[in-house]
C-alpha cells in the first residue's frame, strides 16, 4: 500500500509543492495544537448537531455536511487564509488565473456506521471538461484523529493525471492517516473519497479548498457570507470569498439603485463598501496580464 508524505507545518513551500504535483496529496503535521483543533470544533458544534445526514450514498446516509464557515466562525476565517496553504495555492493556482478564491468551506462529519463514499476527483465539480490545467487546491483539517477505522481520507497517490474513466486498484489505495490538527493538502485532481467508519465515535473534518477565480464556486459565498457579513472582514479575507474581480473585466455589476445614486459599473467589493480599487474593472495589472494571455494565444 503506498503512503502519502508527512512535512512539518513550516516546511520549506517549494518542497511541499513538488511532492505535491507528484502525488497529488500530502500532509503537512501539527499545523493546530490539539487544543486550537478542539476550539474550532467546539465553536462550530452548534451548527454540525443541528445538519442532518446527506440523502445519497455518495453524500453519505451517515455524514453530515456543514458549511458557510466564514459566516459562522471566527476562527475558521483564520484557517481559510492560513499563509502555509495560501503558499501551495499560489504555487499550483496562480499560474492559471490572475486571483484565486474561496470554493467551499464545511465541515465534513463522518458518524459510526458509515459505508466508503466512492473514490472520485473534485474537479469533476465542473464536469470532465477541464482537462489541461489544474483548477483547485483542497484541505481537510482534521478536528478529531484520522484512522484507518474512523473514516480517514482515501487518497490514491499520483492518481491525478489519470483518465476519468480509471478505477483503482484496491492495492493503490492508502487513507490520510494523520492526528487532530493536521491537515491533508491535495489537489483538485487526485482521486480519494471518505473512509468508512467501524469505529464507535464521529470522525470530523474540515473542508476548506480554492479554486481559480475565472471557474464558478461550489459554495455560492455571496449568498452563505453576504455582504453584511463580509463589510466586517478584512480585504484579504474579503477576495479570497470572491468580493473581488476575477480578472480585469470579470465580476463587475450595476448597483441597481435610483439613477445617478452610483457608479454605473463597479467591482465585487463595491458591495462591501470600498471605494479604493480605483477602477470600475480590473486593476492595471490584471489588464496586463489580459493582454499578455491574449498575446500568447
Amino acid at each position: 500500500m503506498p503512503e502519502l508524505a508527512h512535512f512539518p507545518a513550516d516546511a520549506d513551500p517549494d518542497r511541499v509543492q513538488e511532492r505535491l504535483l507528484a502525488d497529488g496529496a500530502i500532509i503537512l503535521d501539527a499545523v493546530l495544537t490539539p487544543g486550537e483543533a478542539d476550539a474550532v470544533r467546539a465553536e462550530l458544534d452548534p451548527w454540525v448537531q443541528a445538519t442532518s445526514p446527506g440523502r445519497d450514498g455518495f453524500t453519505g446516509f451517515r455524514t453530515t455536511r456543514t458549511g458557510a464557515l466564514a459566516a459562522r466562525s471566527p476562527l475558521c476565517r483564520d484557517l481559510i487564509r492560513d499563509p502555509r496553504v495560501l503558499a501551495q495555492c499560489d504555487r499550483l493556482l496562480l499560474p492559471a488565473c490572475e486571483r484565486y478564491q474561496l470554493h467551499l468551506g464545511q465541515v465534513i462529519r463522518i458518524m459510526p456506521g458509515e459505508k466508503a463514499q466512492s473514490l472520485h476527483k473534485d474537479r469533476w465539480a465542473w464536469g470532465t471538461h477541464l482537462k489541461t490545467i489544474e483548477p483547485q487546491l483542497n484541505t481537510i483539517w482534521a478536528l478529531t484523529d484520522f484512522t484507518r477505522d474512523n473514516g480517514a481520507t482515501q487518497v490514491v497517490p499520483g492518481s491525478t493525471g489519470w483518465p476519468d474513466d480509471r478505477r483503482a486498484d484496491p492495492a493503490e489505495v492508502t487513507q490520510a492517516v494523520m492526528e487532530r490538527g493536521s491537515v491533508l493538502v491535495y489537489t483538485g485532481s487526485v482521486v480519494h473519497g471518505g473512509g468508512a467508519n467501524r469505529s464507535d465515535g464521529d470522525r470530523v473534518g474540515l473542508n476548506i479548498t480554492y479554486a481559480l477565480g475565472w471557474l464558478r464556486q461550489e459554495e455560492n459565498q455571496y449568498l452563505a457570507c453576504p455582504p453584511e457579513i463580509a463589510r466586517t472582514f478584512d480585504p484579504v479575507l474579503q477576495d479570497l470569498l470572491g468580493y473581488a474581480m476575477g480578472s480585469y473585466a470579470l465580476g463587475y455589476y450595476s448597483p441597481p439603485t435610483a439613477p445617478g445614486a452610483d457608479p454605473e459599473v463597479v467591482p465585487p467589493d463595491y458591495a462591501l463598501g470600498r471605494r479604493s480599487s480605483g477602477s470600475a474593472l480590473g486593476s492595471a495589472e490584471d489588464r496586463a496580464a489580459l493582454s499578455q494571455d491574449v498575446a500568447q494565444g
